[in-house]
């Protein structure tokens, strides 16, 4: 019987981490994350792009590490606000990255802007790297929706509680976790990921 490659997956935010691990099920790789490997340095993320900033992190963590490191960069494309918060979604109100701080920011923004113009987007860019090579493989998800007047739901993290998918009349934030999954940008980029895991030569 193979034993199971290890996968690290290479963020510090522990409910993102434990959502890309659930996300990950069913794999023949053994997850591990951060937590392992106590005392490792955040990279400073200076890309300009979500997938700039997956690969500089899936690359960086993997030489810290010496495994495989799965890597997420993500956030909300806003179009009223020409693509805000995107790459700074998690530092949109300061850099405590403050989950509730950021989506007050976020509302007061869309104060009194109309549903039909309340379009917004969740992009992630998913990379995978290798210790020892300067190759990253790259999945992109994406899920469209309306931004919402107010936060409902306690799941989920991040802008969950204000972003409604579209052909849904509830947030990620209200909705069951495995609904969301299937649902939403990580999901969906983490399923190709899996696919692509899966077809990796174990010689």
């Amino acid at each position: 019987m193979i034993e199971p490659r290890v996968i690290v997956i290479a963020s510090g935010n522990r409910k993102k981490a434990r959502e890309l691990e659930e996300l990950l099920r069913g794999t023949r790789w053994q997850v591990k994350s951060l937590a392992d490997f106590p005392g490792i340095e955040e990279p400073e993320e200076t890309g300009t792009t979500f997938e700039a900033n997956a690969r500089l992190k899936a690359q960086y963590y993997a030489e810290k590490t010496g495994h495989v490191c799965l890597a997420d960069d993500s956030g909300l494309v806003v179009d009223y606000l020409n693509g805000e918060p995107g790459v700074n979604s998690a530092y949109y109100a300061g850099p405590q990255k403050d989950d509730a701080a950021n989506n007050a920011k976020l509302l007061v923004a869309l104060e009194d802007v109309p549903w039909h113009l309340r379009t917004a987007r969740f992009v992630c860019c998913a990379a995978i790297a290798f210790p020892g090579s300067s190759e990253v493989h790259i999945e992109r998800g994406e899920v469209e929706g309306h931004i919402a007047a107010a936060p409902f739901g306690n799941h989920g993290f991040g802008y969950d509680p204000l972003f409604v998918p579209l052909g849904y009349e509830e947030t990620f934030g209200e909705m069951d976790p495995e609904l969301k999954h299937r649902l939403s940008h990580r999901g969906r980029a983490l399923a190709r990921i899996k696919a692509w895991l899966e077809s990796v030569s174990w010689e």
